[in-house]
């Protein structure tokens, strides 16, 4: 058995945790979180709901790229990993980190024109450049997947 065959059933398990995870701080934590905050802090009360709202967009790209990976892996198990199938569940990944990077940087431009003290504006700027790393990751990670495809298709006509 091939190692990425083993890692397989790993990933799966903790996509499924991940994902139930996900879906405790959609349900429950999150928009909890912003009703205690604008009980305690009646100054920031007005933030709640566009907070809830965006934290939730955010959980929901991160659970698209969850679902994409978990069919990625389908693919892998059925072998059909350099099939022009895989390359449409790559996109939506790449979709999804680009959906959320740009209300990240949506959220970086407010909070960095309203901020009295450079410390959120910095923790955000690291996760914009962090999302970015991961979409340009991506964005070779479909180029390396998109000429292996060729070729594969290549090798079996000739075949």
């Amino acid at each position: 058995m091939k190692i990425e065959r083993r890692a397989v059933l790993p990933l799966r398990v903790f996509l499924v945790l991940l994902f139930a995870v996900l879906i405790l701080f959609q349900t429950m934590s999150l928009p909890g979180q912003f009703a205690h905050m604008a009980e305690t802090t009646p100054d920031a009360a007005h933030l709640r709901w566009p907070l809830t709202a965006v934290s939730i967009y955010w959980v929901v790209c991160i659970q698209v790229v969850v679902v994409a990976t978990w069919k990625l892996l389908s693919l892998v198990e059925a072998g059909r990993i350099f099939t022009q199938a895989s390359l449409v569940w790559v996109d939506v990944i790449l979709g999804a980190i680009v959906a959320a990077w740009a209300v990240l940087l949506l959220v970086l431009v407010l909070v960095g024109i309203n901020a009295d003290d450079p410390g959120l504006p910095l923790l955000l700027f690291l996760v914009v450049v962090i999302v970015t790393v991961a979409a340009l990751l991506m964005v070779v990670m479909r180029a390396l997947l998109r000429q292996a495809t060729e070729l594969r298709s290549e090798l079996d006509t000739v075949v």
